[in-house]
C-alpha cells in the first residue's frame, strides 16, 4: 500500500469551529447547487452576492466616467453568461493578477429550435445534448426545465420548470428489458442514440377533431396558455433540460453532496465566496474571479474562455484606473498568477483499475491540483513551472490547507482539459487546482464536504499571499 493510500483523512483533524464554518460554507453551496442549474442563473447569483459585498458594474462606471483606485470593487457580465470580478490592488494592475478561473457550464440536453413533434400518440421535443456525456445515463430521470425564451418584441420569459413540488416534470424513455436483447449488445456509447434523447412532454389530445396531430395540439395549447410561448419562439430560445430536484447530503455520515452540477460549480462558488471573503481586504496585486461559459465543448464561442471577453473587460478596468496602454494591458496578463479552478476524478474503488493509485486524487483529503492536464503523453496540456508550484505549496502550508496532487487516471486511458492552456498562452503562470468529484459527467455527481471547504481556504490563501 502506497504512502499516499496510507494518508489519513482532513475530517480527523478539525476542531468544533472548523466543522462549523465547514457546514455552513456547503449548506450554502447546497443552495447554490439547487437553485442555479444554468449559466445565467449562475451569473445572476455571483452578480447579487457581489453588489451585497460592495461591487458595482463596471458598465455603469464606464458610462459614469468614475475613476476607480485601489480597494474598489466591480464586476463586468457578457451576455449574461460569463462574469468577473475585480478587487483593485495597490500596485499598478500591469504588474499582474492573481486570478480565480472557474467555469459554470454543465453537462445538459438543449432544446433544438424546431423541437415539438407527435409520434404514436405522445408528444416529444428534440434535444441536442451538450458537453461529454454517457447518453444511457439520461433516460428515465426526472427532468427540469431551465432557460429562457426570447420573443420577437425583445421581451424575455424566464423559464423553470420541474424544480417546484406542484411542476410537472420530463424524461428521456428507454426500452423495456423484455425487448432489450438486440440493444443489450450494442456498445456503450450507442445503447442510446443522441437523436432518441428527446424528451416526453405530453399524451393529453386536444378536444378537435379537425386536429390530425391532437396531442401536440394539446401541448401547444398549454405552452401558449400558461407560458406566452409559440411554436416559433423555440427559434429564440434557450432552453436546458437538467436532473430534477435538490442537491442532498449524501452517507450516512452526511459527509458527502450528491448533485447535479457539481462540474464545475463547485471550484465556480468555491471561488466566488474566496473573493467575496476578501472583499475587505488590502491587496498588493488586483484580484480577480472570473466566471465563464462553453468549457465543456472546448472554451469556444463569445461567452467561452477563447474570446477576448475576459481581455477586453481588463482593458477597460485598466482604463478606468487611469492605467491603459495596450504595451501595459500585455504585461498585465503575462505577469498574472491563475488558478485554473476545475474539478479532478477522484479515486473510485470500484474501477480501481482506471488510477494510478500514487498519483491520483482522494474524497476527504483536501484541494487537488493538477501539475499538468492534456492526454496520453501530455498532449494538449497546460503544465505549471516548478517554481510556481513550490511557492503555491509554502502558501497552502502557511494557511494550514489540505492538499493533494493528482492526474485524472492512468497514463493511456485518456485524460481531459481545462481553461488553462488558454489563460497559459499570455505567459501568465498557471495550474490546475479544485475539487476531486466521483461519477464526473454524470447527471448526479458527488463530493466531499471537507473538500469543498479545504478548497475555498485554498482560494483564499492564493488571494491574499500570492
Amino acid at each position: 500500500m502506497s504512502d499516499k493510500d496510507k494518508k489519513p483523512s482532513v475530517w480527523g483533524g478539525y476542531t468544533d469551529a472548523d466543522k462549523k464554518n465547514l457546514e455552513e460554507l456547503n449548506a450554502g453551496y447546497i443552495d447554490f447547487l439547487s437553485r442555479c442549474k444554468t449559466e445565467r442563473e449562475s451569473v445572476d447569483f455571483a452578480v447579487s452576492c457581489a453588489e451585497k459585498c460592495g461591487y458595482k458594474d463596471l458598465r455603469e462606471v464606464i458610462s459614469n466616467r468614475q475613476r476607480l483606485k485601489a480597494g474598489d470593487k466591480v464586476y463586468y457580465t457578457f451576455m449574461k453568461k460569463s462574469v468577473v470580478l475585480f478587487q483593485i490592488g495597490t500596485e499598478p494592475i500591469e504588474r499582474g493578477l492573481k486570478i480565480l478561473g472557474a467555469h459554470i457550464d454543465t453537462c445538459r440536453l438543449d432544446v433544438k429550435q424546431n423541437p415539438l413533434y407527435e409520434d404514436g400518440g405522445l408528444a416529444y421535443l428534440d434535444t441536442h445534448y451538450y458537453g461529454g456525456i454517457k447518453k444511457y445515463q439520461w433516460v428515465t430521470l426526472p427532468l427540469a426545465m431551465h432557460g429562457v425564451v426570447v420573443k420577437k418584441d425583445g421581451m424575455v420569459l424566464n423559464i423553470n420548470i420541474g424544480e417546484n413540488p406542484g411542476d410537472p416534470v420530463f424524461c428521456v424513455t428507454d426500452l423495456l428489458i423484455h425487448l432489450a436483447q438486440e440493444q443489450m449488445k450494442k456498445d456503450a456509447t450507442k445503447v442510446v442514440e443522441g437523436e432518441n434523447l428527446d424528451i416526453l412532454v405530453g399524451n393529453y389530445p386536444l378536444k378537435d377533431e379537425k386536429e390530425k396531430e391532437s396531442v401536440k395540439a394539446g401541448v401547444l395549447k398549454i405552452l401558449r396558455d400558461s407560458y406566452n410561448i409559440e411554436p416559433e419562439d423555440f427559434m429564440s430560445a434557450e432552453l436546458a433540460l437538467v436532473p430534477a430536484g435538490k442537491a442532498r447530503e449524501l452517507g450516512f455520515d452526511r459527509s458527502m453532496i450528491l448533485a447535479y452540477g457539481h462540474d464545475d460549480r463547485v471550484c465556480s462558488y468555491t471561488s466566488l465566496i474566496a473573493m467575496l471573503e476578501i472583499a475587505n481586504e488590502t491587496l498588493d496585486k488586483t484580484a480577480c474571479c472570473l466566471l465563464v461559459d462553453k468549457e465543456e465543448i472546448g472554451s469556444f464561442g463569445a461567452t467561452g474562455m477563447r474570446s477576448k471577453f475576459f481581455e477586453n473587460a481588463l482593458a477597460e478596468l485598466m482604463s478606468v484606473c487611469g492605467q491603459y496602454t495596450e504595451l501595459g494591458l500585455r504585461r498585465a496578463l503575462q505577469n498574472s498568477f491563475m488558478l485554473s479552478s476545475d474539478v479532478s476524478s477522484a479515486y473510485d474503488a470500484l474501477y480501481a483499475s482506471s488510477y494510478d493509485k500514487k498519483n491520483v486524487a482522494y474524497l476527504g483529503r483536501g484541494m487537488v491540483f493538477n501539475k499538468f492536464t492534456g492526454s496520453r503523453g501530455k498532449s494538449g496540456a497546460s503544465e505549471a513551472n516548478a517554481e510556481f508550484v513550490g511557492r503555491l505549496r509554502a502558501i497552502l502550508d502557511k494557511h494550514s490547507v489540505h492538499y493533494q496532487f493528482s492526474e485524472l487516471g492512468k497514463v493511456d486511458l485518456g485524460g481531459g482539459g481545462t481553461i488553462a492552456h488558454i489563460m497559459a498562452v499570455y505567459g501568465m503562470e498557471v495550474i490546475d487546482s479544485g475539487v476531486p468529484v466521483l461519477s464526473m459527467h454524470a447527471p448526479w455527481e458527488a463530493v466531499s464536504k471537507v473538500d469543498v471547504y479545504e478548497t475555498k481556504k485554498g482560494y483564499v490563501a492564493f488571494l491574499k499571499e500570492i
